[in-house]
């Protein structure tokens, strides 16, 4: 086994450690608002729901329950011919576990099978053939320069960097093909401790929107394996897995060589077409002036379903990703009892996050109501109220106007807003409002902020390792209620503040949305 310390996992280690230690017992919710809103996130997260994988029949429940939810608070129906969903045509392709895989196959003799799903992954992909077997080649970080021109017929083996200054995974692959790889395998980055790899994954799947250009298909096979299946694979190359991975988390040079084995798959592929769809309610704004301008208020509905059992449980509740804010939705919904702001809202709850922002990317290309109307998009999604309320990130802050709203609403709470100190991260462009962004609408969305060193970071770091995209993301964690509190409140107020303001949201300056 690779020593963690060597792959600068201790200090993660004992801060998830400590989190879990140090985990309260919960209070008691004091407040009305939020009893009736985990109520509600404890609807749309029990079992019964199945993990609203999208597409399913557990998702299909829940957006029965949503649309009921909100027809009830008075909002009008804005979705398809007069309904309150607008379905999207998806396509899937799926890598079926039984019938898939993976064996290093030494050219000293002997061989290694790697866990489909445990130890390595295949990202799911139309051009996947049903069997892949050659020889290995690791050239470090995978830049053009590293792969040479040596590589026909070769599998590169990459060290998965997700840091700047090192090429990313689209960049890698560029790389690989263009030098004639016949597949890529990346290896996890031990030293990027703000979000680990974790494993098993739940599944390999992707899924797309079936009116839309096909998605980008890679032409090679794209792998993934852990620390432990990475040394599997170049064991007996002359290189210790545990001095290139410490290399490599420090951002130091790494070398490349041929790897004294073949890596021999067989993968089964499954496809199959369905529908999903995105909850769409309007709440028609009061102004003459400005009441047929929409802001948009959105959480997704959909989550991982059932997937590769964590400590013997394989349903993926998703109670605070993101059930709990669809629910803050609903609970902004029914405050209004039917009374309007200023402008209008529109309560989106999407289809498809977790498969790549398909319902938010399928809303904005087909919208239900006039595409000119819309000014904004306020989206919850990151949210993790385990801690006390006294930082929030903010996607986007600087871009738009958003942001100066933002902070006059923060500081009457005593919040403090910043930006994103973890851009490496690239959690601008992983939930809903990035489409928005891209279509060149004011959007922004939240993520609950800590200092460096702190209780906060200690909780926030657990999560991810321990529930994020997980089974343990139930309704048994660990849930700080009074921050829960204070950031409905901020929301409640912050969109009253957007759809009520004299000017509609704009861009601040002339470039694109940051990145």
């Amino acid at each position: 086994m690779i020593s963690q310390c060597a792959l600068a996992g201790c200090l993660m280690i004992s801060l998830i450690a400590q989190a879990i230690g140090e985990a309260p017992a919960r209070e008691p919710i004091r407040d009305a608002d939020t009893r009736d809103w985990w109520q509600i996130t404890a609807d749309l997260s029990g079992d019964d729901m199945e993990g609203r994988d999208t597409g399913s029949p557990g998702h299909a429940r829940a957006v029965t329950y949503v649309a009921a939810r909100f027809k009830a608070a008075g909002l009008k129906p804005a979705g398809d011919a007069g309904a309150y969903t607008q379905t999207l045509r998806l396509h899937e392709v799926r890598v079926e576990p039984q019938g898939t895989d993976f064996t290093v196959v030494r050219n000293a003799g002997g061989a290694a099978r790697l866990r489909f799903l445990h130890e390595i992954s295949v990202r799911a992909s139309e051009s996947l053939p049903a069997t892949l077997d050659a020889p290995m080649s690791f050239r470090g970080y995978c830049s053009a320069s590293e792969m040479g021109t040596d590589l026909r017929g070769k599998i590169a083996v990459c060290f998965g960097g997700r840091r700047h200054g090192v090429p990313n995974a689209g960049e890698r692959l560029a790389a690989a093909s263009a030098a004639g790889a016949v597949g890529l395998v990346a290896v996890d980055d031990p030293g990027f401790t703000m979000e680990p790899a974790r494993w098993p994954d739940a599944y390999a799947r992707t899924v797309t929107l079936a009116e839309s250009p096909s998605a980008p298909v890679a032409a090679i096979p794209v792998m993934r394996v852990g620390t432990p299946a990475f040394a599997e694979l170049i064991l007996g190359g002359g290189h210790p897995a545990e001095e290139i991975l410490a290399a490599g988390a420090a951002s130091r040079a790494l070398p490349s060589f041929e790897v004294p084995a073949r890596l021999r798959a067989a993968f089964r592929i499954s496809r199959r077409d369905y529908t999903s769809d995105n909850v769409l309610a309007l709440l028609p704004g009061m102004d003459p002036r400005v009441g047929k301008e929409i802001v948009v208020v959105s959480a997704h509905l959909d989550g991982y379903g059932r997937g590769e059992p964590v400590d013997g449980d394989d349903l993926y509740n998703g109670t605070l990703d993101d059930a709990a804010y669809v629910a803050t939705l609903i609970r902004l919904a029914e405050q209004r009892h039917g009374r309007g702001f200023h402008r209008s809202v529109l309560f989106a709850a999407f289809t498809g996050e977790e498969k790549g922002l398909l319902g938010a990317t399928g809303f904005t290309q087909h919208p239900t109501v006039p595409r000119a109307d819309l000014v904004a998009d306020i989206n919850l999604d990151q949210l993790r109220p385990l801690f006390p309320l006294k930082i929030l990130t903010m996607h986007a802050v600087d871009d738009t106007t958003l942001g100066a709203t933002a902070r006059l609403v923060a500081a009457g709470m005593h919040i403090e807003i910043r930006r994103d100190l973890e851009p490496e991260r690239n959690l601008n462009q992983r939930a809903d409002h990035w489409p928005f962004l891209q279509m060149g609408i004011p959007a922004t969305g939240f993520v609950f902020g800590y200092d460096a060193g702190t209780d906060a970071e200690r909780r926030y770091r657990e999560w991810y390792q321990v529930r994020y995209h997980r089974p343990q993301d139930d309704l048994t964690q660990p849930v700080d209620f009074e921050a829960a509190a204070d950031f409905n409140r901020f929301f409640y107020r912050f969109a009253q503040a957007v759809s009520d303001a004299a000017e509609r949201p704009a861009f601040n300056l002339a470039r694109p949305p940051s990145q």
